[in-house]
């Protein structure tokens, strides 16, 4: 009786919670059993049956010279915006916490990228920084005499040139995160601070940094993951190129499906997942230990 009381009443939590688990369920792990399924089997357009291969596509992919550079580069991009926004975004959120004239107005404006569609940015940068006569960098920097720049069809700066477009789009996104959190913090300790004759390096290295952990980690953490996931940035500004050297993970997967390699693609995939899952449990375990020191 009473556990017939009991699911009775937990009823209309199963029910609420249901619509959400059954997407999840149809979207994501339904998708994630069938590309593992299909990553062990020789699967292509020009195939007329789907054939068991073992793990020739996961040897074939290892053996993938251009893998190589697609890890490579994906890893290098999620370090290098990961850094240099939570770089740019830490002072500029402390910065717009103050007493600043107009401080909404420059919030609004430093998040407005973050709302707009990467694929939309990415076209925008594309023309920006276009070599030929209409690229408004490229002229901006003609009219001050110096020479023009192929940042996007040159082989040694296309990927920072990338880079430096997904941090100007996100570092308003972290900004917002850190604001939030420094709200939270109480005015009382930066007050008892100033009369104990902590100076402002202090009390941000001792007050301000301490009650941003959270907020780190959770930049840190999702910002990686994003980074990690690059793929429509690459497409609409160089699409892997020059030579390869902006390819990512994601890039190299989606060639593979649109050439209908779909065992090999779906193999890219998993690799692509586990990369990503090692990723995040090392920086889960590197907050832990820093969380364990702050106390």
């Amino acid at each position: 009786m009473r556990r017939a009381y009991k699911v009775k009443n937990g009823a209309p939590y199963v029910i609420m919670v249901l619509p959400a688990l059954v997407i999840f369920v149809t979207f994501f792990i339904l998708p994630l059993i069938y590309t593992a399924k299909y990553s062990f089997y020789n699967w292509t357009n020009f195939s007329r049956e789907i054939t068991f291969n073992g793990l020739e596509n996961y040897k074939a992919i290892f053996q993938d010279s251009i893998l190589e550079k697609g890890i490579t580069n994906t890893l290098i991009f999620a370090f290098v915006t990961v850094t240099v926004q939570s770089l740019i975004s830490l002072p500029v959120s402390v910065f717009l916490n103050s007493k600043l004239k107009g401080r909404n107005v420059y919030r609004a404006i430093f998040f407005a990228p973050a709302v707009l569609s990467t694929l939309v940015v990415g076209y925008l940068w594309k023309y920006l920084m276009s070599s030929s006569d209409y690229g408004f960098i490229n002229n901006l920097l003609m009219g001050m005499g110096l020479e023009k720049v192929n940042f996007l069809g040159d082989a040694k700066i296309a990927l920072f040139a990338i880079i430096t477009i997904s941090v100007w789009q996100w570092f308003g996104w972290s900004m917002v995160i850190y604001l939030g959190s420094l709200q939270s913090i109480s005015g009382e300790l930066y007050e008892a601070a100033s009369v104990d004759g902590a100076n402002g390096f202090q009390q941000f290295w001792h007050i301000t940094i301490p009650g941003l952990a959270p907020a780190i980690k959770i930049n840190f953490v999702t910002s990686t993951i994003s980074g990690l996931k690059v793929f429509d940035l690459v497409l609409s500004t160089t699409n892997g190129g020059p030579a390869h050297k902006t390819e990512t993970i994601l890039t190299l997967m989606f060639s593979k499906f649109s050439e209908g390699n779909y065992g090999y693609a779906s193999a890219f995939g998993i690799v692509f997942l586990i990369v990503s899952m090692i990723v995040a449990a090392v920086m889960l375990g590197i907050f832990k230990k820093w969380e364990d020191r702050l106390g």
